[in-house]
């Protein structure tokens, strides 16, 4: 299957139409510590997030405070920077289909999902995208405000997960 352009490939059976930012339904900054497996490698970064209606700025950074990549996504389109010693296999447009899928709201994700058959249920303080066959994405929050608590998050399709520790920023 072909992933339309604009989409993102989040397991072998789905993609993820990135909505705009706007449809996040609120502006926000929030800083995170974000613990990442994969297979037997964990990595740990700072993440930085900036949301308003018309534009998503991210910003990581390493265990050393060194800048691992800036990512702005608007109207114009996904912009990345990346340092060259970021692997290549962490894409700016998988990153924000995973934000996308932790974060907006769930009639949000639904619409995102509907082109290639999958779904969202949430449960309590739970997250699960399915595709024909089942669970293919599970998020565990530990409070009803995802942007401020702690969440575990499983790609069970790709074989990673990301822990992440969030606190958003009051005016």
């Amino acid at each position: 299957m072909a992933v339309p352009e604009g989409s993102v490939r989040i397991s072998p059976s789905l993609f993820l139409t990135l909505p705009k930012p706007a449809t996040l339904g609120r502006s926000l900054e929030a800083s995170q510590l974000i613990t990442a497996h994969y297979g037997d490698q964990t990595f740990v970064f700072e993440g930085h997030v900036s949301a308003t209606p018309d534009r998503l700025l991210l910003l990581g950074l390493d265990g050393m405070g060194r800048k691992a990549l800036t990512v702005s996504w608007d109207e114009g389109g996904i912009h990345a920077e990346t340092a060259p010693w970021l692997p290549q296999q962490l894409r700016p447009e998988n990153m924000l289909a995973d934000i996308v899928m932790i974060y907006w709201p769930a009639d949000q994700v639904n619409a995102a999902l509907a082109a290639s058959g999958g779904h969202v249920t949430v449960s309590g303080h739970s997250r699960s995208i399915s595709d024909a066959k089942g669970e293919v994405i599970h998020a565990d929050y530990s409070a009803d405000d995802p942007w401020n608590g702690s969440l575990q998050y499983r790609n069970l399709a790709w074989g990673y997960g990301l822990d992440v520790q969030s606190v958003e920023a009051k005016p």
